[in-house]
């Protein structure tokens, strides 16, 4: 008997089988049709990646914006920094070597200048592939309305980007020199602040540039400020961050108010009664003296060959993949590839304000 032969689709496939023809090379059939007397096979991986890669979802996760920002959260405590592949190279500068000064840089007739050199040292890394599934009944949604699985892909991409935010704040916690304060009636937090970056800026050479507020160590500055006698530091009490950012001499001021599922019937905020401060910067590159790097790799485009390179403003670039298991049960995917890097500890600062 001579199977039936037709043109391979990427539409209405099956979950997991690929019809073989007769030089036995596997193809899938238009419709997704199991029929007798024909041969089956179980499909390779590359295969079964690009049946269920879903170029629409792809494209709105691409373009998706948390209403509730915690991008911005992610890329301030961890700034973006796009890597062309999944193995990369960055530099662990030697700091001190910046900061060198001599006095025989002054050369002598028929002598060649002082020769000097840098040491920093090159680290080969690999970003890691993440992601999460979401099993949907098709009985609970109303699949006559375009986009229905945008809601569903949202959820996703929101969770991922609250796991590597947890995973920053861990890192820099982690790394800092920390310091314990009580802002009381007696206290002068940004006082504090500004003397921490003086301490900071004798370490590594300059002082941070990122402040991050805990919610809770924020309305501690805040009672402190208005509690007292003083004037001046009841007028600061109600600053915003810009406007404290600017009182501190840094870059930025962030209040972090994002809280994850702790326990069954409690949330626990990420930063709390931390204040966080470190170097960091939009834009930089593999080998700028950040202290904290995300660092994102394009996921492989399975449609072109080609990547979805990550968008720039915090986002990642991401696969979104859609799987029909059953009849009534769609899986629905999103993967990334971050990695996230203290790239060097010097100069961390952190009060645990009570």
């Amino acid at each position: 008997m001579t199977p039936r032969t037709t043109n391979p689709t990427r539409a209405n496939l099956p979950a997991f089988l690929s019809l073989a023809n007769a030089d036995r090379t596997p193809f899938i059939p238009t419709g997704g049709d199991l029929r007798p007397g024909e041969i089956y096979a179980l499909g390779n991986d590359s295969r079964f990646t690009e049946a269920h890669f879903s170029e629409p979802l792809t494209t709105f996760a691409t373009g998706w914006k948390d209403p509730n920002k915690i991008e911005d959260a992610l890329e301030f405590f961890c700034p973006q920094t796009p890597v062309p592949g999944r193995l990369f190279e960055w530099k662990k500068a030697v700091n001190a070597e910046e900061f060198f000064s001599e006095t025989d840089d002054v050369r002598a007739i028929g002598a060649d200048f002082k020769r000097v050199e840098y040491t920093g040292v090159d680290v080969t890394d690999k970003t890691l592939n993440k992601g999460l599934t979401m099993r949907v009944d098709l009985d609970q949604v109303n699949t006559e309305v375009p986009g229905w699985e945008n809601r569903y892909i949202g959820k996703l991409l929101r969770r991922l980007m609250r796991n590597d935010l947890r995973r920053a704040i861990s890192l820099l916690s982690a790394a800092a020199t920390n310091t314990a304060k009580t802002w009381d009636s007696n206290a002068d937090p940004d006082a504090d602040v500004v003397n921490e970056g003086a301490l900071a800026g004798d370490q590594v050479g300059f002082q941070f540039n990122r402040v991050g507020y805990g919610h809770t160590s924020w309305l501690k500055r805040f009672a402190s400020l208005r509690t007292g006698s003083n004037a001046a530091k009841f007028g600061t009490s109600g600053f915003t961050p810009q406007q404290l950012a600017d009182l501190l001499s840094v870059d930025e001021v962030y209040v972090s108010r994002e809280r994850y599922q702790a326990t069954a019937a409690n949330k626990t905020q990420m930063v709390a009664n931390l204040v966080l401060m470190f170097y960091a910067a939009a834009g930089m590159d593999t080998e700028d003296p950040s202290n904290i790097k995300r660092f994102l790799s394009p996921p492989p485009n399975v449609v072109t060959g080609g990547s979805q390179f990550a968008r720039p403003g915090g986002g990642l670039g991401v696969n979104v993949y859609q799987q029909q298991v059953s009849s009534k049960m769609v899986d629905l995917t999103v993967e990334h590839y971050s990695k996230i890097v203290m790239t060097s500890t010097l100069g961390v600062r952190q009060f645990t304000v009570s």
